[in-house]
């Protein structure tokens, strides 16, 4: 899950990288660091978040260089054990995003072999087998394209060499390359937002690829067979240049109040490209939709709007739980791929799957140049801007709205459909920016932080709504939350209910209007804190967040409340909004 960067250039590259770094922190921050080469490769690495590259070592003036920040994954968590490492000889310094799967036996065999180890990283493994190689193979080209071929698992490496030249190889993590022509610029990354408001170009470096560049120069390699490559750079259609929050205390905050922007966005996007769409969901043999995470509830709500509004069968499925649908999966399917990255890895595992398969592939996704779309045969960017916390919100509320627009316009329904999504974002601006809705959520929450357990019950639209609402509170607040299906809860959960427990209860005014209902007076009876989010205040509730009905996608508008729940929570509990403890942002390893 970790972000590498390289640059070369006419700046300075540890000021130019070191922002880079800045705009990948999402993908993890666990410690980062920095290597540039002048006279000789010089580096500084630090633990925890990025701070001032002042504080952190002063480095000296270079054009070139390579960063890292890191999710830790072997290796506690030390300034010894960040990237990048340095080889024995100070030849070459590397970073990676990846896992090596096979580190452990690759390790005993080079220290049988006398190599020597300063850290507890799969990545030195890389280091010191690339040492090992360069003896036979002379050029390190070469030699970093030999252990590729040794090396298992989902691997990017990005190594600076002391004869100014910049090294990356592909299999599975992303890589990206952007060129700014006006400025002679070129930049390694792991997305295309770390370097997007300063290139004009980008190559999407494909698996099995290797890129080389000592600035004047871009080539590209086919990494088992050592081919040069022809290749052709994208223009870069959207531009990010501001990356800040904007007055808001936090990004998360911010990103929440962007909600009724990407929604309109949703609604405003072409409408033909959707009608294409629509008629393939309608000659699918069958339909899945698959992610991970808050990407994997969004597919269950998009399967939820396909099969009430699009009347098809769609079956949602987790990334990493699959295995079982694999011999069901057949020509004619189509699998449609929801994300804010579109790298998840144990996604992509099944997609490489489905399409062997002959399976179409449709994703959803908010990082343009991803290879979840490179991989779709329909592609749909979902404009949402850049989501800088780790939580996803508006991406999420994104996702979702996209998906009731699609099942509308599948039903022969898309003016409805576009003209219910308007009204929602309307709706979700007008709750916003209401201040005694914060003043409820902020009261609220801070009785929340005092509980240990937390519960959810929804049904029907709200199901999924409620198991976003417990991903977005066990995130922010670092509580156990439980979101559970309100027709369930007397088979199992009504156990837990006793005085004092809090139920956050969704209601809509829906066909399960009468049946959440009277899980609210069951639960109520036993004593619990019963929270109520809904358009009205009813007596089992013992405090009460009002929200508008406005039928058909009141669930998306349910998500909101919750959404900010987990953030005054967070705020309550003086947790890191924008970068929770132990999770990344875009999950790039299994």
């Amino acid at each position: 899950m970790c972000g590498i960067f390289g640059y070369i250039g006419n700046k300075d590259a540890s000021k130019v990288i070191h922002e880079g770094l800045r705009r990948l922190e999402y993908r993890g921050y666990d410690s980062w660091g920095i290597a540039v080469l002048s006279s000789e490769i010089k580096m500084a690495k630090k633990v925890g978040a990025i701070g001032d590259l002042e504080n952190a070592n002063l480095l000296p003036k270079a054009k070139i260089g390579i960063g890292h920040t890191r999710w830790a994954t072997h290796g506690g968590i030390t300034q010894n054990n960040a990237h990048p490492h340095l080889s024995s000889n100070s030849k070459f310094a590397l970073a990676q995003n990846g896992i090596v799967e096979n580190f452990e036996e690759l390790k005993e065999t080079l220290l049988k072999k006398k190599y020597k180890f300063q850290t507890e990283t799969d990545t030195e493994v890389i280091v010191r087998l690339i040492e090992q190689q360069i003896k036979l193979k002379k050029k390190l080209k070469d030699a970093i394209r030999a252990v590729f071929g040794i090396i298992k698992g989902r691997n990017t490496i990005i190594v600076l060499t002391d004869n100014n030249k910049l090294i990356a190889a592909r299999n599975g993590s992303p890589l990206v390359i952007g060129v700014s022509k006006t400025s002679n610029e070129i930049f390694f990354s792991s997305d295309t937002l770390s370097f997007a408001p300063y290139a004009d170009q980008v190559l999407v470096v494909d698996n099995g690829q290797m890129v080389v560049s000592d600035g004047s120069k871009l080539s590209l390699f086919d990494i088992k067979t050592g081919k040069s490559l022809p290749y052709s750079l994208e223009k870069i259609n959207f531009k990010t240049t501001r990356v800040n929050k904007e007055g808001y205390d936090h990004f998360m905050l911010k990103e929440i109040h962007e909600s009724s922007y990407v929604i309109n966005q949703v609604a405003n996007q072409d409408l033909k490209q959707y009608e294409d769409f629509s008629k393939v969901i309608k000659k699918a043999k069958n339909i899945y939709t698959i992610g991970s995470g808050t990407a994997g509830i969004a597919a269950s709500q998009i399967a939820f709007y396909l099969r009430v509004f699009g009347k098809v069968k769609a079956i949602s499925v987790i990334g990493a739980d699959i295995y079982e649908y694999y011999d069901l999966l057949q020509k004619g399917d189509l699998m449609i791929v929801p994300s804010q990255s579109g790298e998840t890895a144990d996604v992509l595992e099944v997609l490489e799957i489905a399409k062997k398969k002959g399976v179409k592939i449709a994703s959803y996704v908010n990082m343009q140049g991803s290879t979840m779309s490179r991989m779709s045969d329909y592609k749909f960017l979902s404009h949402a801007g850049p989501e800088i916390c780790v939580m996803s919100t508006k991406v999420f509320t994104s996702q979702i709205a996209w998906g009731y627009l699609i099942s509308k316009i599948v039903a022969g329904k898309a003016s409805e459909g576009i003209n219910n999504l308007k009204i929602l974002a309307e709706s979700i601006d007008k709750y916003l920016n209401a201040q005694s809705n914060h003043d409820i959520l902020k009261r609220i929450a801070g009785g929340l932080s005092r509980s240990k357990d937390i519960f959810l019950l929804g049904k029907y639209q709200n199901f999924n709504i409620v198991k976003e609402g417990m991903v977005k509170i066990i995130e922010g607040s670092y509580k156990h939350a439980h979101g559970i299906p309100a027709g369930d809860l007397k088979h199992y959960a009504i156990t837990l209910m006793e005085k004092g427990v809090p139920v956050i209860v969704v209601v809509s005014e829906d066909v399960a209007y009468d049946d959440v209902l009277n899980v609210v007076n069951q639960v109520k009876a036993r004593g619990a804190e019963v929270i109520g989010i809904s358009p009205r205040s009813h007596l089992g509730f013992s405090q009460f967040i009002p929200v508008l009905d406005i039928g058909e996608t009141s669930a998306i508008i349910n998500v909101i409340p919750l959404q900010l729940l987990a953030y005054y929570m967070a705020v309550e509990l003086g947790n890191n909004v924008d970068k929770p403890r132990n999770i990344a942002k875009s999950v790039t390893v299994k």
